[in-house]
């Protein structure tokens, strides 16, 4: 049994997932990229590989480590990966959507894919069935949305997402998770709507901390997977770390 740790690093949250050959067995939240923190990871899993990807300017130290204990692999434009990226400046794709681009024609291989992120930013990440990564769009994510509410008027309190609301609000708060969480509903329906007026067949992957929020409410069929970008990683970091 190979153990491989993948880190996943966005701007709101750093998680890691542990494998046991190609099945996860544990997601863990971290609460820093210390030295210290990410030791006892290693010491506490002992992973043969591991593989870091991070939209955050992390602590540099941590994959000096990561390269003396384990396998390691950073995820970045010059990964290999089982997609072309035809777009004009391949080297600014976050490592978060290449994961999960990887994840889409890991388990959807030669089918038209969308793929949407639900993380600090909506990223909606469009994989032709030639394995092309297209590009895709970016939006304001839950949390954004619902501290710019709070921070950009006098009175406006700063809410709680919750899945549980009314169409029709009927206080400030239910009137604020009306229009933001259906609002993002909206938006992400009308957006698979016109992938599917474009590309007609695909599949829509969602995937991030906010399914529990948003996936109820859209009517569009979809395949919710809270785990795709570890999965993504792994299958990146079996490419590069054979």
């Amino acid at each position: 049994m190979s153990i491989t740790i993948c880190f996943d690093f966005g701007n709101t949250r750093k998680k890691a997932a542990i494998f046991h050959d190609a099945e996860i067995k544990e997601a863990v939240v971290i609460p820093d990229d210390s030295v210290e923190t990410i030791r006892s990871l290693i010491d506490r899993f002992n992973p043969a590989k591991s593989i870091l990807s991070s939209v955050i300017n992390h602590n540099p130290a941590i994959e000096d480590l990561l390269a003396s204990r384990t396998k390691f692999h950073k995820l970045n434009h010059h990964t290999r990966v089982s997609f072309t990226t035809p777009v004009g400046k391949p080297e600014t794709i976050g490592a978060d959507r290449l994961a999960l681009c990887a994840a889409a024609v890991h388990y959807y291989p030669a089918k038209n894919n969308l793929v949407i992120g639900l993380g600090t930013c909506i990223t909606y990440n469009f994989i032709n069935k030639y394995h092309e990564f297209v590009g895709g769009g970016i939006s304001p994510g839950l949390e954004m949305r619902l501290k710019a509410l709070n921070y950009y008027t006098a009175k406006l309190p700063l809410i709680k997402a919750d899945s549980n609301l009314p169409l029709i609000g009927y206080d400030t708060a239910t009137n604020i998770l009306s229009g933001v969480v259906l609002g993002m509903a909206k938006e992400m329906d009308g957006f698979i709507e016109a992938y599917r007026e474009k590309f007609r067949n695909f599949n829509v992957l969602l995937t991030g901390g906010d399914i529990v929020y948003l996936a109820s409410h859209l009517k569009n069929k979809i395949f919710a997977d809270p785990d795709l970008i570890f999965k993504g990683l792994y299958a990146i970091s079996e490419v590069n770390n054979p």
